[in-house]
């Protein structure tokens, strides 16, 4: 195993370069974007959070499905529109309510292949579809989801709270496989009940509601390392962490394994003294968990692999995301 080629292709790997772009957008909004006074939590997080009195906040999301994806399987693709936005919320330590979506096609068995997808995902982790809008005259297939979800003000869990000496924690349910005719995801959840799967999602409304973490992001296209590593930028920290203590399937390598979207996956920061019920909570419910290394505020994330410590990212000289949050 070549550490240095591990390190590059984490740094390289375009789940992590496409977030670039975040920072651009987000500088043409942020004299705007609270403008009402009731933005709680915004970009940088998995989901936007605006108090809505009573002490609770409402979740808002957005994923697109890779366009990449869509052509290799619409039905798939429709699926994964439910899941990624469900986790969304999950992450925030949210209740996911409904969810919206566009829809781009001009070809009908497309669409259809892409709403049964869909309909599966609803079913499978019981968040409704109540609406949206059709593109039906595009030249091309594209799918954009929207979730709304609620918390309790006190409860939330942001991207943007990781403290000084909390544990990492790496949080990923390990029975799954590579989806059939994709690189990068990795299933957990279309073979389980959904029981199975809304369990995975309640049980981050209980660790929400325990306050049992600082921070908190679904594992997304970014990968592993490329999360937390959004997370550290958020909270304006680091961290140091240990190639070994990550969790993984014993037959897959670490440069892929770095490069999978999980069906079921956070990265999480808590302080020593919950962290031991917080794994406890996530593997009762199937999610294997472990503590990979301590938070710094050197604003640099580091690896470890044996006696060898690599620079992943060093936020005072680069960038994923671009800021911090500010909200």
């Amino acid at each position: 195993m070549d550490f240095n080629e591990i390190i590059e292709s984490i740094r390289t790997f375009k789940g992590v370069t496409r977030k670039h772009s975040i920072a651009d957008v987000r500088e043409k909004l942020k004299n705007t974007y609270n403008i009402s006074g009731k933005v709680h939590l915004a970009f940088g997080d998995d989901a936007a959070a605006i108090d809505i009195g009573n002490n609770m906040l409402m979740l808002m999301a957005t994923d697109g499905i890779w366009g990449s994806l869509m052509d290799i399987n619409p039905w798939w693709s429709g699926y994964c529109s439910v899941l990624v936005n469900v986790n969304d919320i999950a992450a925030m330590g949210g209740i996911p309510m409904g969810m919206t979506n566009v829809l781009s096609s001009s070809n009908p068995e497309i669409t259809e292949q892409i709403m049964d997808g869909i309909n599966e995902g609803v079913k499978k982790f019981g968040v409704p579809m109540v609406g949206g809008h059709t593109h039906p005259d595009t030249p091309y297939e594209a799918l954009d989801v929207a979730i709304s979800g609620i918390v309790g003000k006190e409860d939330v869990l942001p991207s943007c709270g990781a403290k000084k000496d909390d544990n990492v924690i790496v949080a990923i349910d390990l029975d799954g496989s590579v989806y059939p005719g994709t690189e990068i995801n990795w299933d957990t959840t279309s073979d389980k009940s959904p029981k199975y799967v809304q369990d995975q999602i309640k049980v981050m409304n209980t660790i929400a509601q325990k306050h049992l973490v600082n921070a908190c992001k679904d594992i997304s296209n970014p990968g592993i390392v490329g999360t937390l590593g959004m997370l550290l930028e958020a909270s304006n920290m680091g961290a140091t962490i240990e190639l070994e203590a990550i969790p993984k399937p014993d037959d897959m390598d670490w440069t892929r394994w770095f490069r999978m979207y999980p069906g079921s996956a956070f990265v999480l920061t808590a302080p020593e003294e919950s962290t031991d019920e917080l794994i406890t909570l996530l593997e009762n419910e199937h999610i294997n968990a472990n503590t990979i290394g301590k938070v710094t505020n050197n604003h640099q994330l580091k690896m470890k692999y044996n006696n060898t410590t690599k620079t992943v990212f060093d936020f005072t000289k680069e960038i994923i995301m671009g800021f911090s949050e500010d909200v």
